[in-house]
């Protein structure tokens, strides 16, 4: 077993490697949930790439996982950040709910015809389980309407009645931190280099300003948090529908052979030897695994 998995770490080193050559930068691969309990662990990775790497100043994340903890997300981003003038997301998969939170944080997002990102919904600890935030608000916001319009059933009302306000108001602040992370982000770094309209015609070619990129910013944000719109938490949202309804920029490679085998041939790999192990959160680079 030992020398399978050494045999396993040369082949991954090699296609990471290849990776760092095509896109120009350290490539690190983070697979699983985003839980407070990886930040030291993140942060010992990152500094460990840094202190054995190249004085490189763009780092390429590929990342697969189902989502998790806005908060830790904007942790992760800090560790990267201070490192990192500039960060590329691949998601060779995909990236759900504060997964698509963190891609937000890029300077550019890598996708494939097969790729996905997801609604964001960010997950609060009720002392039991990590629970979605938004698939409450949007039942207490419908009991209410049943309320004021005299609809609501008893058994509703005593539902109603037992919610813990405490974790409501959680709940409302964890939604309004997502959005205003995914405006922050998305205007410092990914609409960094947006300087003129490109396809609204009554605009066009004319000089994009801060008020204009924040507006789109928060409408990106604002839609990607509304359930009415995905109608599950898990909904998967490909390249086509955050091109042309979020109108999002994305860098599909779907058609670039080189780039598209050589993430292939490093991603599926190294997911294959995850899933076969049964690992639950793996983190690896060119001196990590």
């Amino acid at each position: 077993m030992r020398e399978f998995d050494n045999q396993v770490r040369e082949t991954l080193r090699q296609r990471v490697v290849a990776i760092e050559k095509l896109l120009s930068g350290d490539v690190i691969f983070y697979y699983g949930p985003i839980f407070p309990s990886v930040q030291k662990r993140f942060r010992d990775f990152i500094e460990q790439l840094k202190e054995n790497g190249e004085n490189q100043t763009r780092l390429i994340v590929f990342l697969n996982t189902p989502g998790g903890h806005a908060e830790t997300v904007e942790k992760l981003v800090e560790i990267i950040r201070f490192h990192y003038q500039e960060v590329f997301f691949v998601v060779p998969d995909e990236a759900m709910s504060a997964g698509t939170i963190f891609c937000m944080s890029g300077d550019k997002i890598y996708m494939d015809y097969t790729s996905s990102l997801g609604p964001i919904d960010p997950q609060i600890h009720n002392g039991k389980d990590w629970v979605p935030a938004l698939g409450y608000l949007d039942q207490v916001e419908k009991m209410i309407k049943k309320s004021e319009a005299g609809e609501l059933t008893d058994a509703e009302l005593i539902i109603f009645q037992a919610q813990d306000l405490a974790m409501l108001s959680r709940f409302e602040q964890a939604k309004n931190l997502t959005i205003t992370l995914l405006k922050k982000w998305l205007v410092d770094y990914k609409f960094k280099d947006w300087e003129t309209h490109q396809s609204s015609p009554l605009v066009l070619n004319k000089p994009v300003t801060l008020e204009q990129k924040v507006a789109r910013a928060e409408e990106i944000a604002t839609m990607l948090s509304d359930n009415k719109l995905w109608h599950s938490h898990g909904r998967m949202i490909g390249i086509s529908t955050l091109k042309n309804v979020l109108k999002l920029r994305i860098e599909d490679y779907s058609k670039n052979t080189e780039i598209r085998s050589s993430i292939l041939a490093y991603s599926d790999f190294l997911t294959d030897y995850i899933e076969r192990n049964d690992y639950k959160h793996f983190l690896h680079s060119r001196c990590f695994f």
